[in-house]
């Protein structure tokens, strides 16, 4: 058991409830620009916070009972499951037509990237890893990689809201995506193939388990939907694209 400094608790709450907090924020501002009403904007984005704040509670609850570090002998990676199945299921809830229509506004890439400033709270991996409790491998790409992703996001939110910086945020994203597979994919390999000392065993326990299957799966859904969103407007308007457009004929 780690018993981490009550300030990197607070780090980790920053991005943990954040995340959740700010998406659904953005829900209501795309809600309200798609014409849906106050009312109704309210109504989607409590649900959004209930839903995804429950999400919160309960891995908090399953990582407090010692599941994740598989207390019980199980050999069932319960972690990266968890992680995997709560980002699968927030893509799903992207198909719902309601939630559709509001991420397919125009302004929901820079709504969806101004979130992202939060990812700044990863120096939170460099403190822990100043304390002797992660290995260099691990809390210095995560932790840097996360801290340059946020120091850039409002910056690149702004270009977006005036209509300008499609380019830039398309590699912001892709890069934003690169950095949380990178480091989650560090992570659990120095925990399971790679012996390091020390190792990232406390990503399994609380708090930083709230950031692996909280924050780190709703920052790439996010991602993965601005893109997505970035790519429609290109289609929609070839000549601002994106992507290089072929000539007709």
């Amino acid at each position: 058991m780690y018993d981490l400094p009550l300030y990197v608790w607070a780090l980790v709450l920053i991005p943990a409830i954040g995340f959740p907090a700010t998406t659904s924020v953005a829900l209501y501002h795309g809600a309200i620009a798609t014409g849906l009403g106050g009312r109704a904007a309210f109504s989607i984005a409590a649900t959004a916070g209930v839903v995804l704040g429950g999400w919160l509670v309960i891995s908090g609850m399953l990582a407090g009972t010692g599941v994740y570090r598989q207390d019980s002998g199980s050999a069932v990676p319960w972690l990266p499951i968890a992680a995997a199945g709560f980002l699968i299921a927030l893509l799903l809830a992207t198909r719902i037509p309601l939630v559709s229509r509001i991420l397919g506004d125009p302004g929901t890439a820079a709504r969806l990237t101004l979130p992202h400033t939060l990812r700044i709270a990863g120096v939170v991996f460099l403190i822990v890893m100043g304390l002797g409790h992660l290995p260099a491998a691990f809390a210095l790409p995560a932790g840097l990689g996360d801290m340059a992703i946020g120091i850039a996001a409002p910056f690149v939110a702004r270009r977006l809201a005036d209509g300008t910086g499609r380019r830039e945020a398309v590699r912001f994203h892709v890069l934003g995506i690169v950095d949380l597979v990178v480091a989650g994919s560090m992570g659990f390999l120095l925990l399971d193939l790679v012996e390091v000392t020390p190792s990232t065993v406390p990503l399994l326990s609380l708090p930083l388990a709230l950031i692996l299957t909280v924050a780190v799966p709703l920052a790439l859904a996010l991602q993965i939907v601005s893109l997505q969103q970035l790519r429609a407007a290109a289609l929609e308007d070839p000549a601002r694209s994106i992507l290089p457009v072929p000539a007709a004929g």
